[in-house]
């Protein structure tokens, strides 16, 4: 017998990746396990995603996989575990900011020994020309700065060696080997020069570019801090403890704590422990971190209750029915989580150039040192020229320094940080602003697709339609006798007789006629004919409710109202007729109705350049009438659920990227056809797998934001990823030709990283 293959999914955190290449790296190994259906690895967020097979592969052995690869793997992450490694994070953030002060306590002393050489006209490195002084000072000085420069490549800098030792072991390179390599290099300047060798000392310049790495490091973990307090806000947003019924009397609980069926007590100002539903009680909920919207919402006994919305004004009893990880809110985590662990298609690309870029630098910054040394004239010219406006660059110094200047300077720009936290952190600013907004991304592929929809496809029933029959029109019959009821009247009786009926289209009336603040009234001899309609009496009169064939039936002549009728069919609209002691007094008109501002939602799809269709199994003369309300143009109608998907695969095989809208139940074969999957959810109803998208509140207009939402998120991707290589492909050059002070060049990396970051934090801003 085969064995059904059961995937899980789980999320580890990993420590001591410097950039995307470490990532990648990771990635590789995890990828080639046995087991192993999918591995993301994002360094932006410092978390490995993997879905693999339990019976073939455990946990521990992926966390052994990457601890082989040289890193450090955290506990797999869990919503419980979520607290504990935000506490970790500010461990981190803290041992980061420590290393900084280190580093710089050691730097300060040697920037000052330069700047007292500089207007002492004594100089021990290159930085600022070759005037010399006694011997003896000069020895001394450059001891100096070479043992407060080994303090911070060997104390503070050690981790970054490490890392890099392991890196070459596991048969990679990442950015801390471009590193170690230009700060050994600029080291050893200085022994040399001590032992005699005819080249400059650039002892000073390696503690500088240790110190500037270190707090470039530091300030890029803050930036992406800034960027990642989506899943924390979601955490922030959950009770502590619950206020638990027990017998007569109530105890206060952890969250932890809470079991299916407990009662909470939840008073007016605190927060719904977890999901439930009301058992007792009146009030109103603000349910704006579920849905984003602001209008709270009426709960009474029987209606579904959201955890962690905040109860405004009555006193609730409500029935935790989810707890855990089933909640609203776990799921809400659990989608957002997933969205920032994946990767958006054109990452790839960007994967594939970090995976070969660190070694290309290498072979560049080994080319350069070979090129200063073989065209000396050359290179010495353009030195000449430079150092008339860069005071940095110092021709006299010599062809050996000036080699050893230029490829220090092409290792350490060439970091590629900025390219691995491009899409990351405008993906995980992106799922933060949707989950705000409720709208719940599964995946970045899903982001990039959105924003290139052609079409987008509405269901009509419970999508672009309310999904239960209302009624829209009361037509009196122009025959009606003098004195007839009022309409109001005439729709109390109707509702009197419907209300003993259990018909879709009965309860609509009655619905309607409470709406509208009518009183019922006693029936007798209540009769429902199938098919047809209700019979009843009222004030002892015979009252007749159904279509024609149960006016027939009794022989009621309803020809004066035949043009009425026909003219409200034509509308797509359900006809009921009233007939009160033989004679038709009026129609009401029943259709499913638009939900409120469909039309607008159209109209702003359109002004994005989007077409809309609306696809349905209603006849085409319904979908029509609908279409045209909504001012859909193209209708697909007389379309049975299971033959949807095949419907929007046509769509596509005219070239059409599609993104299709439904409720996620019966339209499931259709979301997973489509290009996008957008499914409509209601209340703690989100665990919809069919789709790729999913609006938490019914409310159509997150369609137009989600589709905004995306292309603002994409245009953050696409700068990001032209300023990263930009920078790289402008600033190489430069360093190549000794136009680049090492130092300034490791500032302009960390800048080029924490501006990448800060880019994507701006994507707040955008108008979506």
């Amino acid at each position: 017998m085969q064995r059904q293959e059961k995937t899980e999914r789980v999320v580890i955190p990993i420590t001591d990746m410097s950039c995307s290449a470490c990532a990648a790296t990771v990635e590789k190994s995890l990828r080639k396990e046995r087991g192993v259906t999918e591995a993301n690895v994002n360094f932006a967020t410092e978390q490995a995603s993997v879905t693999f097979d339990p019976m073939v592969v455990s946990v521990e052995v992926l966390r052994g996989l990457i601890k082989e690869t040289g890193y450090t793997p955290g506990v797999p992450r869990t919503v419980q575990v979520f607290a504990e490694s935000g506490d970790e994070n500010v461990r981190r953030m803290q041992l980061a900011r420590g290393k900084v002060f280190r580093a710089w306590v050691l730097t300060g002393p040697v920037i000052i020994l330069m700047i007292v050489e500089m207007f002492s006209g004594h100089m021990v490195s290159g930085v600022y020309g070759t005037a010399r002084g006694p011997h003896s000072m000069v020895l001394v000085l450059n001891w100096v700065s070479l043992v407060l420069a080994a303090g911070v490549l060997f104390w503070p800098g050690l981790n970054t060696y490490r890392i890099a030792v392991k890196s070459i072991l596991h048969g990679s390179a990442n950015m801390d080997v471009l590193i170690s390599m230009g700060t050994l290099s600029s080291f050893l300047t200085g022994p040399a020069n001590i032992a005699g060798a005819h080249v400059e000392s650039y002892a000073g310049v390696a503690a500088m570019i240790m110190a500037f790495h270190l707090t470039g490091r530091y300030v890029e973990a803050k930036a992406k801090g800034r960027a990642s307090q989506a899943i924390k806000r979601l955490l922030e947003l959950g009770a502590k403890t619950a206020r638990i019924a027990i017998d007569d009397d109530e105890k206060e609980v952890a969250i932890e704590d809470v079991r299916l069926g407990d009662t909470m007590i939840v008073r007016p100002g605190e927060k719904i422990p977890t999901d439930g539903v009301v058992v007792s009680g009146k009030s109103s909920v603000d349910e704006s971190m579920a849905t984003g919207e602001s209008m709270p919402v009426s709960k009474k006994e029987g209606d579904e209750a959201i955890g962690a919305t905040i109860n405004q004004r009555g006193i609730l009893r409500v029935k935790a029915t989810r707890v855990g990880k089933d909640t609203f809110l776990a799921q809400v985590i659990k989608m957002v989580e997933e969205f920032q662990g994946s990767k958006v298609p054109i990452q790839k690309f960007a994967d594939k150039v970090t995976a070969v870029f660190v070694p290309i630098v290498l072979v560049v910054a080994l080319t350069t040192f070979v090129l200063w040394l073989g065209l000396p004239h050359f290179f010495y010219s353009i030195a000449l020229w430079a150092s008339a406006f860069l005071p940095w660059v110092t021709p006299e110094v010599g062809r050996v320094s000036l080699a050893v200047f230029a490829a220090v300077a092409v290792l350490v720009i060439a970091c590629p940080c900025a390219l691995g936290l491009a899409t990351p952190t405008a993906i995980m600013i992106g799922s933060g602003l949707g989950a705000e907004r409720g709208i719940l991304i599964r995946s970045g592929e899903a982001i990039q697709t959105l924003k290139d929809a052609d079409i987008v496809v509405f269901d009509k029933t419970g999508t672009i339609t309310k999904g239960k029959p209302a009624v829209t029109d009361f037509v009196a019959s122009p025959a009606a006798p003098p004195g007839t009821e009022s309409v109001d009247r005439l729709l109390s009786i109707a509702a009197s007789v419907e209300a003993a009926s259990e018909h879709p289209l009965a309860q609509a009336v009655v619905e309607h006629a409470r709406g509208t603040n009518l009183s019922l009234m006693p029936v007798t001899d209540f009769e429902a004919i199938s098919g047809k309609g209700v019979m009843g009496v009222v004030e002892g009169r015979k009252i007749l409710i159904g279509n024609r064939s149960l006016m027939e039936a009794e022989h009621v002549d309803y020809s004066d109202v035949e043009e009425e009728i026909k003219e409200l069919e034509d509308e797509a609209k359900t006809t009921v007729l009233v007939s009160v002691e033989g004679r038709v007094h009026g129609i009401i008109g029943i259709a499913d109705t638009l939900k409120q501002g469909a039309e607008n939602v159209v109209a702003e799809l359109k002004q994005l350049g989007l077409k809309v269709a609306m696809i349905t199994g209603d006849n085409e003369r319904t979908a029509n009438a609908i279409a045209a309300e909504a001012g859909i143009d193209k209708v697909l109608a007389n379309v049975l659920p299971d033959a949807k998907a095949k419907e929007i695969q046509r769509l596509q095989a005219e070239g059409l990227r599609v993104a299709m809208v439904g409720d996620g139940i019966n339209d499931a074969p259709a979301l997973t056809q489509a290009d996008v999957g957008i499914a409509i959810g209601t209340g703690t109803d989100i665990a919809i797998e069919a789709s790729d998208v999913t609006l938490v509140r019914g409310d159509l207009s997150a369609v137009v934001t989600a589709i905004k939402l995306s292309r603002a998120t994409f245009n953050k991707v696409k700068q990001n990823l032209f300023w990263a290589f930009f920078y790289n492909i402008v600033a190489i050059p430069i360093a190549m030709l000794g136009l680049l002070h090492p130092v300034i060049a490791e500032i302009a990396m960390a800048t080029s990283s924490v501006n990448v970051v800060t880019n994507s934090v701006r994507l707040r801003r955008a108008k979506i």
